[in-house]
């Protein structure tokens, strides 16, 4: 719950997302780095209608002009089931940069859903020069087979 705060003491209008959303994907802590090639990983927690429902894993993965290492927050929020459903099954994967919105003041105004799905990141530390094409998947484990 603290990378929750995190979101919404930079942005208190995305305290609306966390509440009215079907559900949403946190990930309070990716790491990134790259030369040449770049890779990235943060373990996450799955909620639906407010409730814990499972674990997830973020790969990433892309090449292409890049340099340095950077930590970041990153949140998924689904509109409606079918979206989570798309997420849990393994379904969902996109363009990381391309996708997301960094979660500023004032961010959460004029974001909208693309296919059910909203993506914020938060920038924790860190230095990423890049020009990169590369993706976001997803492992979904649900909390009753830990």
């Amino acid at each position: 719950q603290v990378a929750v705060s995190e979101f919404t003491e930079k942005d208190p209008g995305m305290a609306e997302l966390f509440d009215d959303s079907y559900g949403y994907a946190i990930f309070p802590n990716v790491g990134r780095g790259g030369a040449g090639v770049g890779a990235a990983y943060g373990r996450g927690v799955v909620y639906e209608q407010g409730r814990m429902i499972g674990y997830c894993d973020l790969s990433q993965g892309d090449i292409g002009f890049q340099l340095g290492g950077q930590a970041y927050r990153q949140v998924i929020f689904f509109k409606d089931e079918r979206a989570l459903n798309r997420f849990t099954s393994g379904q969902l994967a996109f363009a990381a940069q391309a996708s997301a919105v960094a979660a500023t003041a004032g961010a959460s105004a004029d974001a909208d859903f693309s296919d059910g799905v909203l993506v914020f990141t938060q920038t924790r530390g860190g230095l990423m020069y890049e020009a990169t094409i590369g993706g976001q998947n997803f492992s979904f484990e649900p909390v009753n087979r830990r």
